[in-house]
């Protein structure tokens, strides 16, 4: 359903925020830039950008191993970056969070480390139908290494997974669920409270994919009773090759290490057992990006010095007003039903015309969008579809730019995907 957004409530965010993001000033083919790609990375403000080159300009040094003044305040610094993240997710500690190169490295650090501990052959683990690649593959190779079986929950026609299906797929061969609490392509959010307590009363442990969740609702792990809860710092305006995995301290603590090498060790002799230290740092082989960390708690400080009620306020607004003038355009017709519970998502598709060529007539009118399967096409299949046209809106995007990306679909036709590759999809 529709909000409605009364007129004299719309939010201004989007116009309020825009003068602090540098690249929406620049015209990339000569054309003002309408960027509507957010879901697959966000632009970064001012303050995120001043937080990288001042630690580098200021306090770059390595941590953890050095016991002069500029190490210890990297090392400081580093560490108050995971404090912060704590707040920001709820959790109860500090070293229940590792910093990761994002939701992709954390699944796979979970899956290579607590998942072969927990997983055998005859075993199972249930993913839902909807999972990106980064929560599909690393638990489908889990299993193809391990002889356990992977179940995929099935979604409905309008891309949504029943907690229901969940529940049922649930049984004593099940060691691990894999969930998506809001999925890329269509914005759906999955009730992962209700999933997660379904699992704890058959003892399975949940991990939760919270890539595209954390930049428009705020998390709380504790209040989901979340096992593991992951995210990618690029897609909350923060930098690429960052983000954080929350794991609870009883599950982590005993984890082997991911990668072996500096930082994970209390010391090595050549023919002594080695002694790893304990996490998160075990988890954190080499060198940090310790830039990226900061900049990452930059990006979180901007977000929250919006207010959440804000952002919630302008997210619905935007995908309300996107699905009304959408569902208006001849040809067009919007995936699911992203009004339900905005998340800054909505999916489309032309008639008649391929994604790809949708996607390559508004490149040309300067409008970003993504095109395709959006690394989820399992999901696509089972909706029946072979692609679509997302539209992922961040901060500081506006009404006028939905309405400037309506009047370039109207002109859309058939093009070179559409005659001669009509079948063909990758990424």
């Amino acid at each position: 359903m529709s909000h409605g957004i009364p007129a004299d409530t719309r939010s201004t965010v989007g116009r309020a925020v825009r003068d602090r993001f540098p690249i929406l000033s620049t015209r990339p083919g000569g054309v003002p830039l309408t960027y509507l790609d957010n879901a697959a990375t966000t632009q970064k403000p001012d303050s995120v950008l001043d937080a990288i080159v001042g630690y580098y300009s200021r306090d770059n040094s390595n941590i953890g191993r050095g016991h002069y003044r500029l190490s210890l305040n990297a090392t400081e610094l580093y560490e108050g970056a995971r404090e912060r993240v704590r707040q920001v997710l709820g959790a109860q500690h500090p070293d229940e969070v590792v910093f990761t190169q994002g939701t992709t490295a954390a699944t796979n650090l979970l899956a290579d480390t607590f998942g072969a501990r927990v997983v055998g052959r005859g075993d199972q683990v249930v993913v839902s139908g909807m999972e990106h690649n980064s929560n599909l593959l690393p638990w489908r190779r889990l299993c193809e290494r391990s002889g356990a079986e992977l179940v995929v929950v099935p979604v409905d026609g309008d891309g949504r997974v029943a907690a229901a299906d969940f529940r049922a797929a649930l049984g004593p061969r099940v060691r691990l669920a894999a969930v998506a609490h809001v999925s890329n392509v269509l914005g759906t959010v999955n009730p992962v409270r209700e999933m997660i307590a379904d699992a704890h009363r058959d003892g399975v442990p949940v991990v939760v994919d919270g890539a595209q969740a954390v930049p428009h609702r705020p998390v709380d792990v504790r209040e989901l009773d979340a096992d593991f809860y992951c995210f990618s710092g690029h897609k909350v305006y923060g930098p690429t090759g960052t983000g954080a995995l929350y794991g609870r301290r009883e599950l982590l603590t005993d984890l082997p290490p991911y990668q072996v090498g500096g930082g994970t060790v209390k010391g090595v002799a050549h023919d002594e057992p080695v002694r790893h230290v304990p996490v998160p740092s075990r988890l954190e082989a080499g060198t940090p990006d310790v830039a990226g960390a900061i900049g990452l708690v930059a990006a979180l400080d901007f977000v929250d010095g919006l207010g959440w009620d804000a952002v919630r306020r302008h997210d619905a607004e935007l995908v309300d007003h996107a699905v009304r003038v959408l569902r208006g355009v001849d040809r067009v017709r919007v995936v699911g039903a992203p009004e339900a519970d905005p998340s800054g998502i909505v999916s489309v598709v032309v008639e008649g015309v391929h994604p790809y060529d949708v996607g390559g007539h508004l490149d040309r009118h300067g409008v970003a969008v993504r095109s395709g399967v959006h690394c989820a096409s399992t999901f696509l299949d089972d909706l029946g579809l072979l692609g679509t046209v997302r539209i992922s809106f961040g901060v500081y995007n506006t009404v006028d730019e939905i309405d400037f990306l309506v009047r370039a679909l109207e002109t859309v036709r058939p093009g070179e995907w559409t005659k001669n590759h009509p079948d063909s999809r990758f990424l």
